[in-house]
């Protein structure tokens, strides 16, 4: 027998859910799902409640006067978190990507901008790389697609994290797109400023889903997830819209993106 004293007990990480406007307005499962897989990954979750909008709308516009105020608020909501995460691309790349560069001209301020930009993530890719989670121990039992939102591949790297994740649940078969990495056309304001051209490409979009077969699809971004599940029930499509978090923590049983609440 060992006579080396017990290991002691890891400190859980303190975080902080950014809870993303969408998540919150439309679809707050997906902030529960959030809350769930990050508890089951050992860690302390608090969600501020003087959280705003990140701000990207109004980036989007080039309105940099708003951006700032707001990011301002946000930099304050989450300051002395161990990390700040966001089931969101988008958002996670706003604050990590374009909040520090808000502030040239204000080195205190940029400084926290920084120091936040640093402790910012995407939920799934903080599971995964961070904490090093490889089994989420979910069930689920059907064939997904998924796809691979614009700021969350392209800005944050987020490509592997959900698949390995969707490898460990069991009963899901994994069916790619032909173009996975390819816009759905959403693009925050770009959408409102160019609805043809949106509808044009969410519309390859929806036919390239279908011709996988899968019965539901999954993405890491609401405004996409939204974005295509409209799409499609005006297609008159069956598969069912969820955000991977959803599916991850077990929660896929709940009504699909765009489906009535079950009374």
């Amino acid at each position: 027998m060992s006579t080396s004293s017990p290991r002691p007990p890891v400190r859980p990480r303190r975080v902080a859910l950014f809870v993303t406007c969408l998540v919150d307005l439309f679809r707050p499962s997906v902030g529960f799902a959030a809350v769930k897989l990050l508890e089951d990954a050992g860690c302390t979750v608090e969600v501020p409640p003087l959280q705003v909008c990140c701000g990207q709308p109004a980036y989007n516009t080039g309105d940099r006067t708003t951006t700032r105020a707001i990011a301002a608020q946000v930099i304050d909501a989450f300051e002395g978190y161990d990390a700040v995460v966001a089931p969101s691309g988008s958002c996670g790349g706003m604050l990590s990507h374009h909040y520090p560069g808000l502030f040239d001209d204000d080195p205190a301020l940029k400084a926290r901008a920084e120091n936040l930009a640093g402790r910012s993530y995407e939920l799934i890719a903080f599971l995964v790389d961070v904490l090093g989670v490889r089994d989420v121990g979910a069930r689920y039992q059907g064939s997904v697609t998924y796809h691979d939102s614009c700021s969350g591949l392209r800005e944050l790297g987020v490509k592997a994290q959900p698949r390995n994740l969707l490898g460990s649940v069991q009963g899901l078969e994994l069916r790619e797109m032909k173009t996975p990495e390819v816009c759905c056309g959403f693009g925050g304001t770009f959408c409102v400023k160019y609805p043809e051209i949106s509808n044009a490409m969410v519309g390859e979009k929806s036919a390239d889903i279908a011709a996988t077969g899968a019965d539901t699809l999954l993405a890491g971004d609401l405004g996409c997830l939204m974005n295509m599940a409209g799409k499609l029930q005006r297609e008159g499509s069956a598969v069912r819209v969820r955000h991977v978090a959803e599916v991850l923590a077990g929660m896929g049983d709940l009504p699909a993106i765009g489906e009535p609440e079950r009374g």
